[in-house]
Order: structure tokens, then C-alpha cells, then sequence
């Protein structure tokens, strides 16, 4: 089932223009500093490659949606949520983040671990496809919003990977975030990467109580496609 969006953007094209490059901006420093001040160098390969499989397509993805679905953009673009339970799962992902991404700086640094070259590159593919998911999503739901909500005129999904899991999304973001740490040349950073699968595991049993308190047809959905992220298993 497709959905029809019923809302214009409260944003004009200048307005969201601005506010997109000021993220993607934000996004490189806050990357930068994350992996090369624990590294103490510039010269921090992995680091590189890793910021441009993720910025590349999200470049070229957002001045897609720029150009062609505004709306959609603008939706994504909402970080405040309006849910208790995923503000306390947000606060925790912190955590998450902290360890996994700052961590293999200081392993570039320290020297803590040897990660073969091969391993990088395919896990750097493993961050590439996840986001391609992630965008395949994002083209068949135009309601996928970064916070837990639901909108005047919103339908179910259960068209495309929908019809495989009730939640793709988490899926490409599953693969992304646990890939990451090998991207990055760091075996020690996986252990707090693990740390992705309790909070997703949260974010989707409080979302899915959202959607079937307020969204009409989300129930029927559910009985429909049984699995949530990973299909004959959860």
C-alpha cells in the first residue's frame, strides 16, 4: 500500500537549501573531529575512505530530494521526538556512539589493532550497501521520518522490502553501524558496537506500540508480515 502525502513543506526551497548544507557541514567536522583528534593524525586512511563512502551519497541523495521530494526531505530533517520512552533510547545511543566511532581513533593511535586491508574495503561496501537500503527505503516510504510519529493521511506501508520486514530501515542502519568499526581498522570498537542491537531492539518495540496505537491498518500489517528487522528470526 502506497502512501499520498497531503502536506506542502513549511520551509521554502532557500530555507531548506540552507538548513541541508549547514547539516551535511556540521556532519564533516563533527566526523572529523570524532575520528582524527583521538588518532592525533590527518593521516588516518581508513578515516577517509569511511567519510566518503558515507558523504558521497548523501550528497548527491539530498540534492535529489532537494530537487524532487522537498517534503520528504523536510520530514527527515525533524530530530525532536515526541516520544519519552525514544527520548531515554536516544540519551542511551550516546553511548553507543561515544565508544564505537571515538575508539578507533585512539586504536589508529595506539596501534591496537591490525585490521587487513581487505577486511577495511569490504566492510567499507558492507557501509555502502546498508545505505543503499536505506535509501530504497526511503523511496518507497515517503513517511520515514527520523523521529517516531504519525501524520494526518498516513498510510501503511507493506509495498517493496516492506513486504520482507515491518522495518527495513533498521536493517540498512543495522549493517551500517556494525560494519563501521572494521571500516574504520578497529577490532577492538566492535564490542561496543554491539551496543546497536539493544537500542534498535528498543526504538522498535516503543515504535511499533506507537504505530499500532495511531496508525489504522498497522495491526492488520503486522499479522501480514511477521518478522521486524531480520526475516525467520526477529
Amino acid at each position: 500500500m502506497s502512501a499520498t502525502l497531503s502536506e506542502r513543506p513549511s520551509l521554502t526551497q532557500g530555507e531548506l537549501r540552507r538548513k541541508v548544507y549547514s547539516m551535511m557541514l556540521l556532519t564533516v567536522l563533527i566526523l572529523g573531529v570524532t575520528f582524527f583528534l583521538p588518532a592525533g593524525t590527518l593521516r588516518y586512511w581508513e578515516a577517509w575512505v569511511y567519510m566518503g563512502v558515507l558523504l558521497v551519497p548523501m550528497f548527491f541523495a539530498m540534492h535529489y530530494f532537494m530537487k524532487y521530494e522537498p517534503e520528504f526531505l523536510e520530514r527527515r530533517m525533524r530530530y525532536k521526538e515526541k516520544e519519552t520512552q525514544q527520548r531515554t533510547i536516544i540519551k542511551w545511543s550516546w553511548v553507543y556512539f561515544a565508544l564505537a566511532f571515538i575508539l578507533p581513533g585512539f586504536d589508529q593511535r595506539f596501534g591496537w589493532s591490525d585490521v587487513p586491508v581487505l577486511v577495511v574495503i569490504l566492510a567499507d561496501l558492507v557501509v555502502l550497501f546498508g545505505y543503499i537500503v536505506i535509501l530504497r527505503v526511503f523511496r518507497e516510504n515517503r513517511y520515514a521520518s527520523r523521529i517516531v510519529e504519525v501524520e494526518k493521511g498516513q498510510q501503511v506501508i507493506s509495498s517493496g522490502p516492506y513486504r520482507v520486514v515491518r522495518h527495513p530501515m533498521y536493517v540498512g542502519t543495522l549493517l551500517m553501524y556494525l560494519a563501521s568499526p572494521l571500516a574504520l581498522g578497529s577490532w577492538w570498537a566492535l564490542l561496543p558496537a554491539l551496543l546497536i542491537v539493544p537500542i534498535l531492539v528498543a526504538r522498535v518495540l516503543n515504535e511499533e506500540a506507537v504505530l499500532a496505537r495511531e496508525l489504522p491498518g498497522y495491526t492488520e500489517y503486522v499479522q501480514q508480515t511477521r518478522y521486524r528487522i531480520i526475516p525467520g528470526v526477529w
